[in-house]
């Protein structure tokens, strides 16, 4: 009887092979791959991920140590510490990026977007960035003036339907977030939350003039005009609740509509807050409860750099960088997207646990993880999953 594929290869089917063959061609090798192909580099790369491989020779060792298993994790050439950190110097990282994309679309579609209350909004993303930080002397490509030490920034657009990246991309660590919001995909209806690094009028007008809803902590001082005053409940937390215009004659320039201004006493952080929005019609507690979510995004921050390889590098050039930081992004993903498959009832941080132990096995996925897999059903969406966090 032929024996179930390994769980590595459990985790990888859900890239298509054809789509993988159209971000190589989209990104070609600039110089000769010297016998690692393009999709042998993705699979180590994932594998020192998913397994917390130290080293390009703990990885290639690790996998030589099951040389039986290989084919059928989906290797097919001969791997050596040699050709990987040539991989990883020359072979161009936005290859990596093209596939996480592919991968984020497939993520979105498993996780439903209905919200467990109707009067929520349906569809909200948090922006963030994080610092990634580097050795000034083995990266010094990578200085960072204010910290006066070697980082790399990147940028999440989080989906907090499912808690899975939406868009990413990843910076020198200067570039100010404010910028970010000229790139990001803009999904009308939709809200996007961000912190006070965001707050800059006349690229939140270009979110307006989309058709999304933004809600965003206010910079002080700035002057407003006061248009509208609404009562509020003092023991939510709320203390005001305007609808004003902004006053000064470069920002009444920048951003001309009206906003909305909602001020409330976060009791958790002992902390009064001030937070624009252009969302004129939910209630407030439905604004400051959509701000309270973006700590969503710092937790999903804290979890990739505690459970993946974002601490310490395989290679030291700014190309090696990415690419691991994009396989790490990619094997998220797949964790996420395999959980949602199966319907696995364990978190991300269990199944990564199980995952680093079990990758060259090839027992069915109910007895890797403990037979808490309930049965595939026939019709997509037949059973409601509450969204919960999945770290």
């Amino acid at each position: 009887m032929q024996r179930p594929p390994t769980l590595f290869s459990h985790l990888t089917r859900c890239l298509y092979a054809t789509e993988f063959a159209r971000a190589v061609s989209q990104y070609p090798n600039r110089k000769p791959p010297r016998g690692l192909s393009a999709y042998d580099h993705f699979l180590a790369l994932c594998f020192g991920q998913l397994t917390g491989r130290e080293s390009l020779r703990d990885v290639v060792t690790c996998l030589n140590s099951r040389s039986d298993r290989l084919y059928h994790m989906g290797f097919r050439g001969r791997l050596t510490r040699t050709s990987l950190a040539y991989g990883n110097r020359h072979r161009d990282w936005r290859l990596f990026q093209a596939v996480a994309q592919v991968l984020m679309r497939r993520a979105a579609a498993l996780y439903p977007s209905a919200p467990a209350d109707p009067e929520r909004p349906s569809v909200i993303f948090a922006l963030d960035s994080t610092i990634i930080s580097l050795s000034l002397a083995l990266f010094p490509w990578g200085f960072y003036a204010r910290s006066r030490q070697a980082a790399v920034k990147l940028h999440v657009l989080l989906s907090l339907q499912g808690h899975l990246p939406a868009w990413a991309v990843v910076t020198q660590p200067h570039l100010g977030d404010m910028r970010m919001l000229e790139q990001i995909p803009l999904y009308p209806g939709a809200h996007y939350v961000m912190d006070r690094g965001y707050m800059d009028f006349a690229r939140l007008l270009r979110l307006h003039r989309h058709g999304v809803y933004f809600v965003v902590r206010c910079k002080e001082p700035v002057r407003f005009k006061v248009l509208q005053r609404h009562r509020v409940d003092r023991v939510a937390g709320l203390r005001c609740d305007q609808r004003v215009r902004l006053s000064s004659s470069w920002s009444k320039n920048s951003y001309p509509e009206a906003l909305r201004k909602i001020r409330f006493f976060d009791s958790e952080h002992q902390v009064m807050l001030v937070l624009l929005t252009n969302n004129l019609e939910a209630a407030p507690e439905v604004i400051t409860e959509l701000y309270r979510r973006r700590w969503q995004v710092e937790l999903f921050f804290k979890w990739m750099k505690q459970h993946l390889r974002l601490r310490a590098f395989y290679g030291r050039s700014q190309n090696a960088v990415r690419c691991q930081i994009w396989c790490a992004i990619c094997a998220y993903l797949m964790v996420a997207i395999l959980k949602k498959q199966a319907r696995i009832e364990k978190s991300l941080n269990d199944m990564v646990r199980i995952c680093s132990v079990n990758i060259f096995s090839q027992e069915p996925l109910a007895e890797i993880f403990a037979n808490e897999i309930t049965p595939q059903t026939q019709t997509r969406g037949a059973h409601a999953i509450q969204n919960t966090l999945p770290f």
